[in-house]
């Protein structure tokens, strides 16, 4: 099978996204003609240079706009859709919870339906999440795990899940699910997460704020090793292998948040400071993927270890906050 996607069509909804840039970038360099759609285009926060923008080309526009996701296919002759466009937010989903369900399940059926009429489209790769498992006593997760989120951003992408999965089994869809551990890496701009917070304020010397006990447990995945395995995923689709199915990926190393943060810290020869405030609410305390599944049939499996990806993310943040 051809480990490339030179000279295919692609459309990456929310292409400016922490995932959805890095994501860009790799298919770019390995020739594919990306195409771009996002509700903001050319932000000054993000890993995409001038000379990326000059290879995509950049739409901007609403995900649940029917008519020109449709027309993006058709006028691009895509061959292959990644959709990543979300509300990726816990809190802000807390807050507003119908935007969130506007976006993350409409949208996603608005690219489903238009792929679903494409005579082109060959590949549908959807974002889906960890969360969307809910809460569940027996861990890791795996995917034939129920599907049952408690709280907005979790509900939305359970029913995204499943509206997927209704696609391929009702209408033959080549759609394929992609449930992943905490994404970490260069360009992660938003610092509600514990990984970008950590270092922005290791570097500033200020003193983090852990809103839970710092005993939740996550498993934590560099996003080179997760785009990796959505293009694999993409090219087995192709291939008219894997339509229907879901895939975890993770690196099966699940860690506490207060671990975490002493490693980021210990890595970057810091002395740790920051306070348990213990008043997360809405989130899951444990919470992490077993990804045999996606080793096996995908032949995936993730090429940093978590101290590697950790120095280089370290690394990428001493030069992007200057």
């Amino acid at each position: 099978m051809s480990n490339s996607l030179n000279n295919k069509n692609i459309l990456i909804t929310g292409f400016e996204g922490f995932l959805g840039s890095n994501l860009t970038r790799q298919l770019i360099a390995d020739g594919a003609n990306v195409v771009g759609l996002d509700i903001k285009t050319r932000r000054k926060e993000t890993i995409l240079t001038d000379n990326d923008y000059k290879m995509i080309k950049v739409v901007k526009g609403s995900v649940v706009d029917t008519d020109l996701v449709g027309r993006l296919l058709k006028k691009y002759s895509i061959d292959i859709v990644f959709h990543l466009a979300a509300e990726a937010i816990v809190g802000s989903s807390i807050e507003e919870p119908v935007k969130t369900f506007v976006i993350n399940i409409s949208g996603t059926w608005t690219v489903l339906e238009c792929c679903r009429k494409s005579q082109r489209v060959k590949a549908v790769v959807i974002a889906s999440s960890d969360k969307a498992y809910g809460s569940h006593k027996e861990l890791p997760y795996k995917e034939d795990a129920s599907l049952r989120g408690d709280h907005p951003y979790d509900v939305s992408k359970s029913c995204a899940d499943l509206i997927a999965y209704t696609y391929y089994h009702t209408y033959g869809l080549p759609v394929a699910i992609t449930r992943c551990g905490n994404i970490y890496g260069p360009g992660d701009f938003n610092f509600s997460r514990i990984v970008p917070d950590t270092i922005r304020c290791m570097l500033s010397g200020r003193k983090l704020i852990i809103r839970s006990d710092g005993k939740f447990t996550r498993d934590y995945v560099y996003v080179k090793d997760i785009a990796d395995g959505y293009i694999l995923l993409a090219l087995n689709l192709v291939k008219g292998r894997f339509a229907g199915e879901s895939f975890n990926f993770s690196n099966e190393d699940p860690i506490t948040v207060k671990s975490l943060v002493e490693k980021i810290c210990a890595l970057a020869g810091k002395k740790p400071l920051y306070q348990i405030i213990n008043k997360a609410s809405y989130e899951i305390k444990h919470q992490y993927l077993a990804s045999g599944k996606a080793r096996k049939m995908l032949d995936w499996e993730p090429s940093y270890t978590l101290k590697q990806g950790l120095q280089e993310t370290i690394q990428w943040y001493r030069k992007a906050l200057g």
